[in-house]
């Protein structure tokens, strides 16, 4: 199904294929049907009742995915709604994020798909809004990872960006990233670095090492970016001090919301953090009917 124009441009300009959302929305209402109907709602509710709902917050963070919302609503007919925040908005308990009215019956059947996104979302932009914040003042950017939810990926580095991080590579052609792994198998940090950058001589390198020696070879290899892989606070000290500014470092590996701030005031240029995706909890909200 195509989304109406409006919102297809919205989802355009949040860097969101229109496309993917209105396929990922309706393999999803599939799902919840499991090739059957919603059993309750047509045998309670009359085929033509029309009902007034509105999705609340019920508790305080950063809201993302109201687009997504919409996208639900629309799939299932329903067009006469507004939204009524932005975006990457700070929320509170009880404000209303989306107005809508439509036919009762697939108001019902939008309502748990719908919840699903807008709460997914919502809770990694949360939490991407408390690592931003324990960070403020320091020049780092909180970088996500390519830890997502199988299928999700485009929808959860869109919530990073709302919470006000930044996103690592969406995919494993957008840069290469040599990793432990690659080292190993290709014999050497050095050799491994050689032969990407020989193949794809115009494309962002990013070479992972775990040991300071590692980080003088990939420097001067030419290395575009470097990962420190579980490298303590003294090790970040000294691999910025090493490297002055030749390339971007970006630390990773047991970072926390704890130790954010004193990693970032190392002078990395990143703080990769998975758990921005992996770990986020949902934020809680809810479709409330109003009474008519």
């Amino acid at each position: 199904m195509q989304l109406s124009p409006l919102l297809a441009d919205q989802l355009s300009d949040l860097q969101l294929d229109p496309s993917y959302v209105a396929d990922i929305v309706e393999r999803t209402i599939a799902e919840d049907l499991a090739g059957g109907e919603d059993v309750t709602s047509l045998a309670t509710i009359p085929a033509t009742q029309v009902s007034i709902a509105e999705f609340r917050a019920r508790k305080t963070g950063t809201v993302a995915g109201l687009c997504i919302a919409a996208a639900v609503l629309e799939v299932r007919g329903i067009t006469d709604y507004k939204i009524k925040v932005a975006e990457g908005d700070h929320i509170e308990p009880g404000e209303v994020l989306i107005w809508v009215q439509g036919n009762t019956r697939e108001l019902l059947l939008a309502e748990r798909t719908a919840l699903n996104f807008i709460g997914r979302l919502s809770g990694i932009a949360t939490l991407t809004r408390r690592w931003v914040n324990d960070v403020k003042g320091l020049p780092v950017e909180i970088r996500d990872t390519r830890k997502t939810t199988p299928l999700h990926r485009e929808l959860e580095k869109f919530a990073v960006r709302m919470g006000g991080g930044t996103n690592h590579r969406m995919s494993l052609s957008d840069a290469a990233l040599i990793k432990d792994n690659h080292i190993v198998a290709a014999g050497g940090v050095t050799q491994a670095f050689a032969a990407v950058r020989a193949k794809y001589p115009d494309i962002e390198v990013e070479v992972e090492v775990d040991r300071l020696e590692q980080l003088r070879d990939v420097v001067a290899a030419g290395a575009d970016l470097v990962l420190l892989d579980n490298m303590s606070l003294e090790q970040c000290r000294a691999a910025v001090e090493m490297v002055k500014g030749k390339t971007k470092l970006e630390a990773s590996g047991g970072l926390t919301l704890e130790n954010a701030h004193a990693y970032a005031s190392t002078g990395v240029d990143y703080l990769a953090v998975g758990a921005l995706t992996h770990s986020a909890s949902v934020l809680d909200i809810g479709l409330d009917f109003k009474a008519v």
